[in-house]
């Protein structure tokens, strides 16, 4: 099953600004809109005010016709905007228009006299009386226009509002990056940091909401440190006193194969067999507590190592050039692993020989793995699984790989099993 990916702080950020900025240009277009309102119809009923007051003077001269063949040629109802009529009331409550703008409506917007506000299904009207006092100007605007007024004002408002938004949004955006680059910091640091310095610190944190992050990885690290010095001090002095009788056990059963009878042998064999390899596993045990201290790289000739490693059971085959540079005690270490795991393979045959620079190949006819299995090995090395996957043997390889600044890969072949020892080109102690 795929892991889940945990949530990124950006993202739930930049989610939480984008529904914030969409719910404050609707509050602020809501508020604008409820809040212009009254403003809007004020202003626009000051203008019509205004406009009356205008065209009063001009309008009360006497007309240049007669009222009945005074022009008037109003627009279709509904198509004005704008509009003023000059309107006649006549007894028994008659109306006649007598002039207009041109988009006035036809019929009079008042049939009875009245000054003031008022409001028609399609118009709002301001009436004032001319000199006369029988004429009375009407001035009117429609409902429409000032819908569209409000609405404009509104959507202004939210265009602004949005261009605030987006504005702010980017610059969030920026900042939230850069306040998240002490983390990303933090991280590289962390990923270069040796967890055997037992001195080492993060020192003051940038942030200081990190800073308690920084106290705990710092006691994280320092008493991670103290027990892997504890670990590797133990495993140094347990291999150094194991080292010492088990060189004395193989020299004894070598002078007990010579001495003892010929039926006794294979079994002492079978001994000083197992004394070797448990040797070997001591030997392992003192790379493994090299292999993060110094390394020291020479000039090696490989084909010349194997005869002192004293492997037996195995036939060798390399070309006649096997120089690579490399520290000889993690080399032999690694060497004797990868021949000791070829042994348990029952392999009878290794073929050495070098891919590129400082790139050995140990190649052997044992049954070999399963791809599978091949892929969990790879995974194992480096510690990203249970080491235990991949045994002691190639972890301590891959250890042996890192300490040069390289790693063990295990490629795919079609018989046997093979191991490629990447090892970075040092330049060799003076």
């Amino acid at each position: 099953m795929k892991p889940l990916t945990p949530p990124s702080i950006r993202t739930r950020l930049t989610r939480a600004l984008l529904v914030s900025s969409v719910l404050w240009i609707v509050a602020v277009a809501a508020a604008v809109w409820l809040t212009v309102h009254d403003e809007v119809d004020e202003l626009l009923d000051d203008t019509l005010q205004a406009a009356a007051e205008g065209l009063r003077g001009p309008l009360s001269q006497p007309l240049a016709v007669e009222p009945a063949a005074a022009a008037v040629t109003p627009a279709a109802s509904g198509s004005g905007r704008f509009a003023w009529q000059v309107v006649d009331h006549l007894a028994a409550g008659e109306a006649r228009t007598v002039a207009a703008s041109a988009l006035a409506p036809a019929a009079p917007l008042r049939r009875v006299p009245s000054g003031g506000f008022s409001d028609s299904d399609e118009w709002r009207v301001f009436g004032i009386p001319l000199a006369d006092g029988r004429r009375w100007l009407y001035v009117a605007q429609t409902h429409a226009e000032r819908q569209e007024a409000l609405a404009e004002t509104a959507l202004s408002a939210a265009l602004a509002t949005l261009a605030i938004a987006l504005l702010a949004q980017v610059w969030l955006q920026a900042q939230i990056r850069h306040e998240l680059l002490p983390l990303q910091r933090l991280a590289q640091h962390l990923g270069g940091r040796d967890p055997e310095d037992i001195g080492a610190a993060l020192g003051a944190a940038e942030r200081s909401e990190l800073q308690p992050v920084h106290a705990a990885i710092d006691e994280l690290t320092r008493r991670l440190a103290l027990r892997l010095a504890r670990e590797r001090a133990f495993t140094g002095h347990a291999a150094h006193s194991l080292r010492t009788p088990l060189a004395g056990i193989d020299a004894q059963l070598a002078v007990a194969l010579r001495e003892s009878p010929a039926d006794l042998q294979p079994r002492l064999q079978r001994v000083r067999t197992a004394a070797r390899r448990l040797h070997r596993v001591v030997s392992a045990l003192l790379t493994l507590f090299r292999s993060s201290a110094a390394v020291h790289p020479q000039e090696l000739d490989v084909a010349e190592m194997i005869p002192r490693l004293a492997v037996e059971g195995l036939a060798f085959e390399f070309p006649d050039r096997l120089r690579l540079t490399a520290d000889a005690d993690l080399l032999a270490a690694a060497l004797l692993n990868l021949f000791d795991n070829s042994l348990r393979h029952g392999a009878s045959r290794v073929r050495l020989s070098l891919l590129d620079r400082n790139v050995l190949r140990v190649h052997d006819d044992g049954t070999g793995v399963r791809p599978e299995q091949r892929e969990s090995l790879q995974t194992a090395l480096g510690g990203r699984v249970d080491a235990s996957v991949g045994g002691l043997g190639l972890l301590l390889v891959d250890l042996v790989a890192r300490a040069h600044g390289g790693s063990l890969q295990l490629p795919a072949v079609e018989h046997g099993f093979a191991a490629d020892l990447h090892l970075s080109p040092l330049q060799p102690a003076a």
